[in-house]
């Protein structure tokens, strides 16, 4: 693992400790966005490029949104290696499903965040959303890229399938706060605690907010009533690793998702959708956390399991 300091590429680890030992994830670098009025970044076939990991959950968002919204055509990909070390992502066909750096051929992520600002100071993670025409990054933080998805590029597509609808926005917020904190990135607070304090609060609090998620579900088919939301596709790819990676190499063994009755019937559910399928690549999955977080891990021995996901 590494970060770019100044554009220079420093190897180490790149999480980050508070005070009382609890992991504190970097803000990203890029928060542009595409819309028809936009100065610089209009909606138009062909001009944008994402670069996303099959293993990084935050990516999977981006993928699945990519395909729901129909952009596929319009919006070209380039998939890295599962494995994240020394010299962070990078661009090699040997693991079956990753690619090469389609626009420019680089062996290593941190080269798009270099084209960007040759001087940048940033961790080098995925997705990307790349602009071909003004050669820079657009975007690098998913919930923001997914909300481009959304209805940046309507009038190209045709495509009106909102995710984010008026009506639902203000209870899918509060939901997304929830969910975001105690579930996307509560599996990673508790994964990479540093004291056992630290550890004891983010899986307290991940565990409870499954609890309370489960209970939604019994009434519920998705998280915000009758139909699929923005909150429940941010949701699904934490759900998705969980039993197969977070309850062993993060200690979320309280419960698996399988325990949950109403969680593991809306998991199934939502992976039974195509794009959620075609997104969810379960050897970069393993691959990725099992061989690339080395302080846990440090034989890098991937498990067998699971037998049965759901």
């Amino acid at each position: 693992m590494g970060k770019l300091v100044d554009g220079q590429w420093l190897k180490g680890s790149v999480m980050r400790s508070d005070k009382d030992g609890a992991y504190d994830r970097q803000p990203r670098s890029f928060r542009e966005t595409i819309a028809p009025d936009h100065p610089v970044f209009q909606p138009e076939s062909g001009r944008y490029h994402l670069y996303v990991g099959y293993a990084c959950p935050w990516a999977s968002r981006t993928l699945i949104y990519r395909s729901l919204k129909g952009l596929e055509e319009h919006i070209s990909v380039s998939v890295v290696h599962p494995d994240m070390l020394d010299e962070g992502w990078v661009f090699d066909e040997s693991f079956p499903g990753a690619t090469p750096d389609h626009l420019f051929g680089s062996r290593y992520l941190r080269e798009i965040y270099q084209r960007a600002d040759a001087n940048i100071s940033t961790s080098v993670t995925v997705p990307i959303l790349w602009d071909k025409k003004t050669q820079t990054i657009v975007n690098n933080e998913s919930s923001e890229i997914i909300r481009i998805f959304n209805d940046g590029f309507n009038e190209l597509t045709g495509n009106t399938a909102d995710f984010y609808p008026s009506a639902k926005r203000s209870a899918i917020d509060a939901i997304n706060d929830d969910i975001y904190h105690n579930v996307n990135n509560g599996v990673y607070r508790s994964g990479f605690a540093k004291t056992q304090k630290a550890y004891d609060d983010a899986v307290t609090g991940l565990f409870d907010t499954l609890d309370r998620l489960d209970d939604i579900l019994a009434s519920n088919d998705y998280i915000t009533g009758d139909s699929l939301t923005e909150a429940d596709l941010r949701l699904i790819p934490t759900l998705l690793r969980f039993d197969i990676v977070y309850v062993t190499h993060f200690k979320c063994n309280w419960k698996r998702i399988k325990d949950y009755k109403n969680l593991s019937r809306y998991t199934k559910r939502l992976y039974a959708i195509p794009a959620v399928e075609q997104a969810t690549n379960w050897e970069h999955i393993k691959r990725h956390y099992y061989y690339s977080h080395e302080s846990i891990n440090p034989y890098r021995i991937i498990p067998k399991g699971p037998q049965d996901l759901f």
